[in-house]
């Protein structure tokens, strides 16, 4: 079990209570040093000095595959999970408490109000259960946000994604503007007929595509790509 951001041990001390072992990334000096007091040293406590943004689950240096916990910053909340996103295999789930509004993001479904950039890159990669809301009196001070408490746990099987640039261009381009359709906001990396290659209807808005619909547009990019390649190689060697 790792706890991202244990902070003043609000979650910590309740874990330590029912586990043999606990790992916790925390970049404040000041609240490592109270967990260490508030836990007397409690050699089942492993404390990570270092920015989550930077940190490899590699360091925790242990076989099996690892349970993430934590009340995530919500500044960082975004890049962080892109960030544990790379490191997928090592990591058996996620239990994470973020701002309702992302977590509504991160679950909808296509076609609804909240469902945009945020879902669709996340998507391949992870499936995403909202669990229950906390209100802002279980804080002090009390925020303006509700907070909602996410069950994040990597496919089995992601989304086949040959190459996950040219996914996330495809998405970017998409949602840019979001009532463009598909023909118009992907008209710097697509023609009409690549998207009809990849079984769309270029009439369509981004907002109704379901991420393997996002997959079949990345792929028409790379072949895309790959024929502009070939053709510059076949100049290059005409030329030479």
């Amino acid at each position: 079990m790792v706890e991202i951001g244990p902070g003043l041990g609000a979650i910590t001390i309740p874990l330590l209570a029912k586990l043999r072992e606990l790992h916790a990334v925390e970049i404040d000096r000041d609240a490592i040093k109270h967990l260490r007091e508030i836990t007397q040293n409690d050699p089942r406590l492993h404390i990570h000095s270092a920015d989550v943004l930077k940190f490899s689950l590699a360091e925790i240096g242990v076989n099996e595959r690892l349970r993430l916990v934590g009340n995530l910053p919500y500044n960082i909340s975004t890049p962080l999970l892109f960030h544990l996103i790379e490191q997928r295999e090592r990591i058996l789930d996620m239990h994470f408490m973020l701002q309702k509004e992302v977590v509504d993001r991160m679950a909808a479904a296509p076609g609804s109000e909240h469902y945009g950039r945020l879902t669709v890159m996340l998507a391949p990669w992870l499936r995403i259960e909202p669990l229950f809301d906390i209100g802002p009196g279980a804080f002090r001070p009390p925020p303006k946000v509700i907070s909602t408490v996410v069950r994040l746990t990597p496919h089995a099987t992601p989304l086949p994604i040959d190459e996950p640039r040219h996914y996330s261009a495809v998405v970017a381009a998409s949602f840019s503007q979001r009532r463009k359709t598909l023909r118009n906001a992907l008209r710097p990396l697509l023609e009409a007929e690549d998207i009809v290659a990849a079984g769309i209807d270029p009439s369509l808005r981004a907002e109704v595509l379901a991420p393997v619909q996002f997959a079949a547009l990345a792929a028409q990019l790379g072949l895309k790509v790959q024929k502009r390649g070939e053709t510059l190689a076949e100049n290059s060697d005409s030329a030479d």
